[in-house]
């Protein structure tokens, strides 16, 4: 409505927005500082590429533009493709890529849109301290911190998962409050962050699915299904159902089958059948889900708090929630709820799905996907922030002095909670540098080799396990002749000698046994060898000179 001096006045729910907006402003300058210190601390230690599936994402962006068939055929099958995409303008440069910071820039936006989301969407239900407590307790985690820094997928998830709960709530109050203005574009929006979803991690089918439904049962009650809203869910629920169908269709035409990140060669089950010792006990979980669901909980609460207080986490987490499902409900915190989804997701993935977490309380006392479980940081987060303010309230009511030192007080608390955990190592970082401590010796060996072959030769190599050493050398990929070559690999195998100008076989790799296979015109120049480790032998072709062209013999 205008004004007699010509000027805007906004409603009262636009001025609420301002305000938050605002305030979510200055979450995200904060979340900035604190990323960039993480960064800073992290890549002075070189400690970004201690996880073998960061070098892997970084490998899967760069050959997509380094390789001998570049092209998005290269995103493979298993891995959803998002992440590597964003990779994309970042992997370009090769210093970036053999330090591994190209993957922190798009994992630092990811950790500042998940703060700050975080602030927001329990800023739609409490007061700014008690939203303060959500967002210390999930900004500040070690853990989050250190996978910021990297080049891996869960700081992206855990952003899309926060701002899908977000605007699907906000979407449900402009609809009560009749901004049908405002509906549409918040339906749209959630949508894109949906797709995002999907197309990051399969915990994003399930979830976008579910936040479907929530969706569709608020247009359900309040009717509008002939108005541009209308219009705009059906333009959602298309998003939302292509995107699974498109990523089938891309596997369908590259690899052959709708289905192959489940059943493929790279699958998680194909990679357990081939690493399943025969005779060996399954792992824990395996085909029953209440002691999946206790390994995936436990890896939360480790991940979030210190053992003496794990279980006091989950308790004030459920108590939170049921909380604001009966104090906020009709202001939208049941939607809230998506943010438990990974609980019932990772019970049955690892039942059922070849997932296994391992964690070192329990047996087999070692560390193994214990990441998984920060999925969870965001209900813990925001559930702690609906107990605080329940809590904070019932203190006003009783006219008690505590009750504005209540939000304070828990946010030193975690503060304090947080400083603990990293100087006792978060555990994805302890999972890093236990699963790596092998890896890392003889990829610099590797690496170290492949710098003294001359820099114009051609090299036969296959890169999956150990592309790290490529990456630390700065080999270009396009110089190799590797299993993503779907036009040379096959060629290659068949005559190693005439294929490339040196050739090197791991053991039991593919290339080792086509070199059983065809050992003809190859000369052993280099072995390296690293305990827990297979040995990398290097061989020269005798029927190529140093510029790659053929000799005859």
């Amino acid at each position: 409505m205008r004004s007699s001096a010509n000027s805007l006045t906004l409603t009262d729910g636009e001025t609420e927005r301002l305000k938050l907006r605002t305030e979510t402003f200055i979450v995200a300058w904060s979340a900035l500082l604190v990323s960039l210190l993480a960064l800073s601390f992290c890549f002075s230690r070189g400690i970004m590429l201690l996880y073998g599936d960061a070098v892997a994402h970084l490998h899967i962006a760069r050959r997509i533009v380094d390789s001998l068939n570049p092209g998005f055929r290269q995103l493979g099958s298993v891995w959803l493709p998002l992440p590597h995409l964003l990779l994309l303008p970042f992997v370009w440069r090769m210093e970036w890529w053999q330090t591994g910071l190209a993957g922190a820039f798009p994992s630092l936006g990811a950790y500042i849109f998940g703060t700050a989301g975080i602030y927001r969407l329990a800023r739609l239900w409490v007061s700014p301290l008690s939203a303060l407590v959500a967002a210390v307790f999930f900004g500040l985690n070690p853990g989050l911190l250190y996978m910021q820094t990297t080049a891996m997928n869960e700081p992206l998830f855990l952003a899309e998962m926060i701002w899908v709960v977000v605007l699907t709530v906000e979407f449900g109050r402009t609809l009560d409050a009749d901004e049908m203005g405002l509906a549409p574009k918040l339906l749209i929006g959630a949508g894109v962050v949906l797709v995002a979803a999907i197309y990051t991690r399969y915990d994003g089918w399930i979830f976008a699915f579910l936040a479907w439904l929530v969706t569709l049962v608020k247009m359900a009650r309040t009717g509008e299904w002939k108005s541009r809203t209308g219009g705009a869910f059906v333009l959602f629920t298309v998003m939302v159902a292509a995107a699974p169908v498109i990523w089938m269709g891309y596997c369908a035409k590259q690899f052959g089958d709708p289905l192959d990140f489940m059943r493929g060669p790279y699958s998680a089950k194909a990679i357990e059948l081939r690493t399943a010792t025969p005779g060996s006990p399954h792992y824990p979980g395996w085909h029953s889900m209440p002691v999946a669901a206790l390994y995936f909980l436990k890896a939360a609460e480790l991940g979030a708090t210190q053992l003496r207080f794990a279980n006091l986490l989950l308790v004030l987490s459920v108590a939170g929630s049921i909380a604001a499902a009966i104090r906020w409900r009709a202001k939208g915190a049941l939607a809230a709820l998506l943010l438990w989804v990974p609980l019932p997701f990772y019970a049955y993935s690892i039942a059922y799905g070849s997932v296994p977490i391992f964690i070192p309380l329990w047996w087999p006392h070692s560390w193994y996907n214990t990441r998984y479980g920060m999925e969870m940081l965001p209900v813990f987060a925001l559930s702690l922030a609906f107990l605080v303010a329940c809590v904070a309230d019932l203190a006003e009511r009783w006219k008690s002095a505590v009750a504005q030192w209540i939000a304070p007080t828990v946010a030193l608390l975690l503060v304090a909670n947080n400083v603990v955990l990293l100087k006792a190592k978060p555990l994805v970082l302890d999972e890093a540098i236990a699963n790596s401590r092998t890896r890392i010796p003889f990829e610099v060996a590797y690496a170290r080799a492949l710098q003294l072959l001359p820099v114009n030769s051609t090299i036969l190599a296959y890169t999956s396990e150990h592309v790290g050493a490529f990456q630390r050398a700065g080999v270009a990929l396009k110089r190799t002749i590797n299993e993503t070559d779907y036009y040379e690999w096959g060629p290659a195998l068949k005559d190693p000698a005439k294929a490339a100008d040196y050739v090197v076989a791991t053991d039991n790799d593919q290339i080792a046994k086509a070199l059983a296979a065809h050992p003809e015109g190859l000369t052993l120049i280099n072995i390296v060898c690293s305990t827990g480790q297979p040995c990398a032998r290097f061989y020269s072709s005798d029927r190529r000179s140093a510029n790659g062209s053929i000799t005859q013999k």
